[in-house]
């Protein structure tokens, strides 16, 4: 098994770029489209996953469909010395009180944990959704093959399995297939509040959600860009932490919104090809993903998906009228587009989990003076800290500051009054944590 390292020459870590972590080009490099169409296909094959279809088939439905990325997940393990804990979470739910489940059954998910040597009880987890759906959502017996939505992101979670099982972490990745997202999120809800009872302290959940189509409904082509989905604040915060923020700031800095910044980076900067979309909301208008019920807890949680979607293609039967094809079929799925976004949450998934924990505390002050004052708590792994800042209205952050192996330091010529700012730890190894936005105010 590899371990994520950088040979760092004469090099500090501090300064290291893109080309001196050539494992990350190597993980780009190792996702197979190949693999990712055969899962698919295998997926396809199932003829529907919807959450209360069949579950005694070892061919026909969601029983089958589950059983099998079980087995794919512990074939992976065997090749990596058992370095995966697999095995099935679930829920049991009811036809009272929901509208859109047609009998009692249980909800299961389907999870593999790759601990990390250093802080396995940290998480980032990758997710994709096992179930589809026909046009009527309570129709349970009709063929849903679901090959974008979502076998694309299924098949992508489990070869990012493949892939980053070959390397060794400081911090766990979860890898898992949640089930009922089209009735209601009920397999996200449910691994979020077993993650909540076993005290998991997560540091992000990536969602991928269609991940396979190039062709959208409004004409558009295109194979490089993707839209990263993210709410501004947690819906846990306080009075006073809404309060605050009148005074302070912050209406996009919230944890999720951080994450997706994090990933934009990542992004950008080893995949600079492609075109990572800042989406500001939850997800799509109106509607949810399976990171929601994670957010709803407390939880840093974004969705990643394709730019163009094509309605025609979702939540379909499959027919033709007035000579459009409508049905969510694998004919319609850009396999090298998928390995492309498989890649996205691979990178990110490794970087995050070679990475030290961010500050948990980051105070901020400098008011009426022409300079800005922080202060962090130190963190365990951490060799220094970086300072970052942006203009108030900028998605990213557009600047940045190494300041050693420091717990505060002063910005002097800059005017608190016109920049956000935040804290991230780095690594000996030259990763970044997510950056901390500031939670507490210097006043003296």
């Amino acid at each position: 098994m590899k371990h994520l390292f950088i040979i760092l020459l004469a090099i500090p870590s501090i300064f290291i770029n893109a080309q001196n972590h050539q494992q990350i080009y190597d993980i780009i490099e190792s996702v197979s489209a190949k693999r990712i169409e055969k899962d698919i296909q295998t997926l396809v094959n199932f003829g529907t996953r919807n959450t209360f279809s069949d579950t005694i088939s070892s061919t026909r439905g969601i029983g089958a469909a589950r059983r099998w990325i079980k087995s794919e997940f512990e074939t992976i393990s065997n090749s990596c010395n058992n370095c995966l804990d697999v095995f099935y979470q679930k829920d049991f739910v009811t036809k009272a009180g929901n509208s859109r489940v047609p009998h009692d059954a249980w909800v299961v998910n389907v999870v593999a944990i790759q601990r990390g040597t250093k802080y396995p009880n940290r998480y980032i987890i990758m997710s994709g959704d096992i179930d589809s759906r026909a046009s009527d959502t309570m129709d349970f017996t009709t063929d849903a093959p679901g090959a974008n939505d979502n076998a694309s992101g299924m098949a992508g979670t489990i070869e990012t399995a493949r892939v980053l099982s070959q390397y060794t972490f400081e911090s766990s990745i979860v890898y898992v297939g949640l089930s009922g997202e089209e009735q209601g999120l009920f397999g996200g809800a449910g691994l979020a509040k077993y993650a909540q009872e076993n005290q998991w302290e997560i540091i992000g959940v990536l969602n991928n959600d269609m991940i396979g189509n190039i062709k959208g409904v409004d004409g558009v082509i295109d194979n490089r860009s993707f839209r990263i989905f993210s709410e501004a604040t947690p819906p846990t915060e306080t009075e006073r932490e809404r309060q605050s923020r009148r005074y302070y700031g912050g209406e996009v800095d919230g944890i999720s919104r951080q994450l997706a910044r994090y990933v934009h980076k990542t992004v950008k900067t080893f995949m600079p090809e492609m075109n990572p979309m800042l989406i500001y909301r939850l997800d799509r208008f109106g509607r949810g993903g399976h990171h929601k019920p994670f957010n709803d807890l407390g939880y840093a949680g974004i969705r990643i998906m394709e730019a163009h979607e094509n309605y025609t293609q979702q939540h379909q039967d499959i027919r033709e009228e007035n000579g459009v094809k409508y049905g969510d079929v694998i004919e319609h799925v850009n396999f090298n587009y998928a390995k492309k976004l498989t890649a996205v949450n691979a990178i990110n998934l490794a970087s995050l989990a070679a990475s030290p924990p961010a500050p948990k505390q980051v105070a901020i002050g400098g008011i009426v003076e022409p300079s800005v004052k922080l202060k962090w708590n130190k963190v365990t792994g951490a060799k220094g800290y970086k300072i970052y800042w942006r203009d108030t209205t900028s998605p990213i952050w557009e600047h940045s500051r190494y300041v050693g192996d420091v717990s505060e330091f002063t910005l002097k010529g800059i005017v608190i009054d016109n920049y956000y700012f935040g804290i991230a730890s780095v690594g000996e190894n030259g990763y970044e944590s997510i950056v901390a936005f500031p939670n507490k105010i210097i006043r003296d």
